[in-house]
């Protein structure tokens, strides 16, 4: 390919609306274009990496077993009525785009593709000796994001490789997500990358276990909690630990505190000569239910902890057998709206009463209540008197009552102590979600009636998993992991090129006949060559070909004469002077080293 045919355009300026490196880059480098905002036209050298990523997924895909397929974008309503999600998804800050047809039939733009795999299966797969099955997609996908940013990393159509999975038993599902886990391994060391397997959540997909892939990144949204052995790895929202030990309180007795202007643990700590882990507070939450019913929680936690509200919406969709969409703390603005008396915010106790609720419009008229084991651990604490401007000191849970139901609630810490080893401390990374895989289990067989008959003769739900891979994302993460100040860096498996070729001046007749004649042959030699033929100076040459990072460079400049050229490694910067026939000798070599094909 020559440059004066790529339609490369590179920019000199950072884009206003790029806040990261990678996104920076990309738009720069002539690889991406914003078309409005979360949606992007993948120019050609763009389009040449996700071929590249695609391909190593296929490979590696159709190496486990998987086959491929495609489903439909536009899926009907009712399917996912029939498993629970079609409210969550839609509904408020529902990340799906849906519609209606001119039939006034609901449907929507699939985000995911678990309701309408599940149906294929229950109509295809009738008998265990069918068993398993793994289908898989690449294709675009659709999220409604609330807020896109970073480019292809929160984006609102990406392209992404799903696969899902169908077992007539709960082992053979594990088998399969082994053999994901260790597909997903490849795949990632295939295309250059380094990432960190973590324990995630298992979010609006469900499911019992599940297992992230994270490209370590400064510029990564997710935390991820690592212990200085490498032994435990999870990201913030599902990391467990020991919590650092609670300071006692020594209190003889119960006894009210004034605590005027003292509605904060850190103004209630500094007037009355406490510290943070001596006391309980309790946040009040609204929970909105898939159903449409609204539950208030009063979650009561230590002072010094944080809470960890992922583990809070799955403590309350066990407590309620329900799905729970979101929660969010409850404002005096909502209390007034359901014609409630005023709450006394930053006194609150664990025991507020109910009776509070009693007139609420359209709450449900009690709390649901739960407090960390940071909280229900202490023998004597502090808490809201539910008075304002008054607390309550050497409280006990049995001067309280009846004990909250205790679960993990709170966000672990880089710091705290590890549960596998509590001489081991976790430390904090950031990144970059490429990667998720899912033991789903019967949860959407269940709901959508997808069943075969076992090898007893009687039917039952089929046990699932899922597995996705961010095929557009991956692409960023990789510009995110691989650059330096000068441009991206990619790697030689998923670069758009392998090599290419800068003619310092296209007018000179020997520097062109020369660059031509090695074109020729790493063309001949079936290696990916791009030759820069413009008229442009050799410093815009030089500076485009570092921005757009291709990983081999061979400089035909003023030694053309004497048949030598300049060889340049992208990644080290090293720099050999060479003949033409030896250069070229030199790439098949190294990327012939680097061929990347499955191990």
């Amino acid at each position: 390919m020559r440059v004066s045919r790529l339609m490369l355009v590179t920019l000199r300026d950072v884009p206003a609306d790029a806040e990261i490196a990678s996104h920076q880059l990309l738009l720069r480098g002539g690889y991406i274009r914003r078309v409005t905002s979360g949606i992007y036209a993948y120019l050609p050298l763009m389009w040449r990496v996700l071929r590249k990523i695609t391909a190593i997924v296929q490979e590696e895909m159709d190496a486990t077993g998987a086959l491929e397929t495609l489903l439909p974008q536009l899926q009907p309503a009712e399917l996912w009525r029939r498993s629970g999600r079609w409210q969550g998804y839609t509904a408020g800050e529902g990340l799906m785009f849906h519609l209606e047809d001119r039939q006034g039939r609901e449907l929507g733009l699939g985000p995911t593709h678990e309701e309408v795999i599940t149906s294929l299966a229950g109509d295809l797969l009738r008998s265990y000796r069918q068993l398993p099955v793994t289908l898989y997609q690449i294709q675009s996908k659709f999220r409604d994001e609330i807020r896109p940013r970073f480019g292809l990393m929160r984006g609102r159509e990406f392209i992404m490789k799903d696969a899902y999975s169908f077992h007539a038993c709960e082992a053979d599902l594990a088998m399969t997500y082994t053999a994901m886990d260790e597909a997903y391994q490849r795949i990632f060391s295939r295309c250059g990358l380094e990432t960190v397997a973590v324990e995630a959540d298992s979010g609006a997909i469900g499911g019992a276990s599940s297992q992230e892939f994270m490209v370590t990144a400064d510029a990564g949204e997710d935390l991820i909690l690592i212990s200085g052995d490498g032994l435990y790895a999870a990201n913030q929202e599902k990391a467990v630990s020991h919590p650092p030990k609670a300071i006692p309180l020594l209190a003889s007795k119960a006894a009210l505190l004034d605590t005027p202007e003292q509605g904060t643990i850190e103004t209630l700590c500094t007037a009355q000569g406490l510290v943070p882990s001596q006391v309980v507070k309790v946040l009040v939450m609204l929970a909105r239910i898939e159903d449409g019913e609204l539950q208030p929680v009063l979650v009561s936690i230590r002072g010094d902890q944080q809470l960890n509200e992922v583990k809070l919406i799955n403590a309350l969709s066990r407590e309620l057998n329900k799905g729970v969409l979101d929660v969010a703390p409850i404002s005096a603005d909502q209390i007034s709206a359901q014609k409630l008396e005023a709450w006394p915010f930053g006194a609150m106790g664990p025991d507020l009463d109910d009776a509070l609720l009693s007139e609420a419009t359209s709450w449900t008229k009690h709390f649901l209540r739960l407090a960390d084991r940071t909280a229900t651990e202490l023998n004597c604490f502090v808490c809201g008197a539910n008075q304002n401007n008054q607390h309550r000191i050497g409280m006990t849970w049995s001067k309280l009552g009846e004990v909250p139901k205790s679960v993990d609630l709170r966000k672990s810490q880089a710091g705290d102590r590890c549960i596998h080893d509590s001489s081991q401390i976790l430390e904090e990374r950031r990144g970059i979600e490429v990667g998720h895989i899912f033991q789903l289990g019967r949860k959407y067989s269940e709901a959508l009636e997808a069943c075969f008959t076992n090898d007893k003769g009687t039917q039952e739900p089929f046990w699932m998993g899922c597995y996705g891979i961010g095929i557009s994302r991956l692409a960023q993460a990789a510009v995110e992991q691989h650059h330096d100040e000068a441009g991206m860096n990619w790697p030689l498996a998923i670069a758009p090129f392998e090599v290419i070729i800068v003619v310092a001046n296209i007018q000179d007749e020997v520097q062109q006949k020369l660059a031509e004649q090695l074109y020729s042959k790493l063309q001949a030699a079936d290696i990916e060559a791009l030759l820069d033929d413009r008229t442009e100076r050799a410093g815009v040459k030089f500076k485009d070909a570092d921005l757009i990072g291709i990983p081999w460079r061979v400089v035909v400049g003023r030694d053309a004469a004497k048949g030598q050229v300049e060889l340049i490694q992208r990644s080290s910067r090293k720099v050999q002077i060479l003949s033409a026939t030896q250069a070229f000798t030199a790439l098949v070599q190294e990327i012939a080293a680097n061929q990347n094909t499955r191990v």
